[in-house]
């Protein structure tokens, strides 16, 4: 888990100032629609960093579920001494539930994290945009759908951009900041400043399909399931091979268990679908485990059993 950032340096730049020079960003109200395994660990990066979050979530218990699932995380950081005991609630203490987009009213930025549906993120961004000031900056965390058609979808396409964590948001330090051909310059710079606030390193993409990591990574997965599917190795020795061949940390088979094969599957389709060929075909045995509902280990079984 993420250990205790400071709260960033004060400065009297306000996140929607005119100017090109930011500075450091003073601590900020971060909105996050979403309170699944991402959505929550957004929430907790950002509370670490000393920024005030208002998570929403469609239902009071889902909401409540967060905030325990925070708790608990931060006290296996206080009982590892990560974490002083007085830190950990000042974090819960910047921490809110609703299940109303409207109070996400204060909020300089909102981040969506919902399911990696394109027609269920355009409506979302619409309601947003009609619910929230003009000045408030949408943002997407999705893994790979096309951000420019997210901010067609307002009357603010110039601040909407992308800020994609990576799971678990809080020990990944990679966010990729996504900008569509919309997206002004002080959106991406606010939306650096404010991922580098909480110790993240940022890097600039374009608004391609897939961005960087996934349009590499998922190639490479879907190759390694065809080649099992081909009768070349078994999914144990592919994975042993590219952990002890590329140093990888993960063999293929259990970075998609961990990922989950439907975002993995919605991952493919989403890349397959801007450069369709025969070879970025997803994988049928991976069409399969999801037909199935194996879906890694959030279910307990997927190419291997947990």
């Amino acid at each position: 888990m993420l250990t205790c950032v400071t709260s960033p340096v004060l400065s009297p730049t306000h996140p929607h100032s005119s100017s090109g020079d930011r500075g450091p960003l003073s601590p900020q109200t971060v909105g996050i629609v979403g309170s699944g395994i991402m959505g929550a660990g957004i929430a907790e990066v950002f509370a670490s960093a000393g920024h005030t979050v208002v998570l929403r979530s469609r239902s009071a218990e889902a909401a409540s579920d967060v905030l325990n699932t925070l708790a608990a995380n931060l006290s296996k950081q206080v009982q590892r001494g990560r974490l002083e005991a007085q830190r950990q609630n000042e974090i819960l203490a910047l921490c809110t539930t609703t299940t109303r987009l409207t109070d996400f009213q204060k909020c300089e930025v909102v981040i969506e994290s919902i399911v990696e549906d394109i027609e269920t993120k355009i409506a979302l961004f619409t309601e947003l945009d009609a619910l929230l000031p003009s000045n408030t900056i949408l943002a997407s965390n999705t893994s790979t759908l096309p951000i420019i058609e997210l901010a067609r979808a307002t009357q603010r396409p110039d601040k909407v951009c992308g800020i994609h964590f990576f799971n678990p948001a809080t020990t990944m330090s990679l966010v990729e900041i996504v900008r569509p051909i919309t997206s002004s310059d002080h959106t991406i710079q606010y939306a650096v400043a404010l991922t580098e606030s909480c110790g993240k390193t940022s890097v600039h993409v374009r608004d391609d399909a897939g961005f960087i990591v996934n349009a590499l990574l998922f190639p490479y997965l879907n190759n390694a399931i065809k080649m099992y599917e081909r009768g070349t190795a078994t999914m144990s020795d592919i994975d042993i091979a590219m952990k002890g061949g590329c140093n990888f940390p993960m063999g293929p088979f259990a970075l998609l268990d961990l990922v989950g094969l439907d975002t993995s599957l919605s991952i493919l389709e989403t890349l397959h679908k801007s450069s369709p060929s025969a070879t970025d075909e997803p994988a049928l045995l991976l069409r399969q485990l999801v037909s199935e509902g194996k879906l890694g280990r959030k279910t307990k079984n997927g190419f291997y059993t947990y």
